[in-house]
């Protein structure tokens, strides 16, 4: 079994005294593990850092095996944030959260959205709120998807302004406003179909919009908790955000 594609480091971990266990996501082929041989050496260190765009070639006798996997850089986006304290975090978040996809189950357009969201991390501006974005596609691929098309208690599109914690839906204004302390803000720019502006504190709500459903839908089913360094992203984008 081979094949070559590009792809998204993920993770490395040390293996015996040299090698490395490296776990990228790539374009067709999915979230994939493999052995690089020499994966710890100078030359290969500032290439396997979680986040950098890569060409991989994994290679096994049979289909089911970790496999050996040999990698050349496209992008550091690594480096690139390793100055930047947010930059850092989001990459980091993405990275970490990108492992919840299942094993070799090709999600090509989260892929291209991951990409994009990478190619974006040196602007303080734009990038969170691509984030967001990305883990409502996340959630989606994940089979937890939010329906923010119309109004779940009146069909309608107008005034979308809440989210039911329970359905995942949008609500109106209207038909909300008796339960408002219940139920999530649904900022403007993640409205369907709409072409909002990003407002202060939109990013704020779309962090804790995708969040809770992360917790609710994904870690707490399975007994686990939001990790540390999304917590801490989402920490920072709140406080650094408004600096801007």
């Amino acid at each position: 079994m081979e094949w070559t594609d590009e792809a998204i480091v993920l993770s490395v971990r040390p293996h015996g005294e040299t090698a490395a266990v490296a776990e990228v996501l790539t374009r067709s082929h999915g979230r994939h593990l493999g052995l690089v041989h020499g994966g710890r050496s100078r030359k290969l260190r500032p290439v396997l850092q979680i986040g950098n765009h890569v060409d991989a070639t994994w290679k096994a006798r049979l289909s089911d095996q970790l496999g050996h996997i040999t990698v050349d850089l496209r992008r550091g986006y690594a480096a690139a944030a390793m100055d930047d304290q947010m930059a850092l975090s989001g990459l980091s978040s993405l990275c970490t959260l990108a492992r919840l996809l299942p094993e070799r189950d090709p999600h090509p357009g989260l892929y291209e959205i991951t990409l994009f969201v990478l190619g974006f991390l040196d602007d303080p501006g734009v990038w969170p709120a691509l984030y967001v974005r990305w883990e409502l596609a996340l959630l989606e691929d994940l089979g937890f998807g939010l329906d923010l098309t119309c109004c779940a208690a009146t069909g309608g599109n107008d005034q979308l302004i809440y989210v039911s914690p329970k359905s995942g839906r949008a609500v109106s204004a209207s038909a909300g406003e008796p339960y408002k302390d219940r139920l999530l803000r649904l900022p403007g720019f993640l409205v369907s179909g709409r072409h909002n502006a990003v407002l202060p504190g939109d990013v704020d709500d779309g962090l804790a919009l995708t969040g809770r459903f992360l917790e609710d839908r994904i870690f707490m089913p399975h007994g686990d908790e939001m990790p540390e360094v999304r917590r801490r992203m989402a920490e920072l984008v709140k406080r650094l955000g408004r600096a801007l």
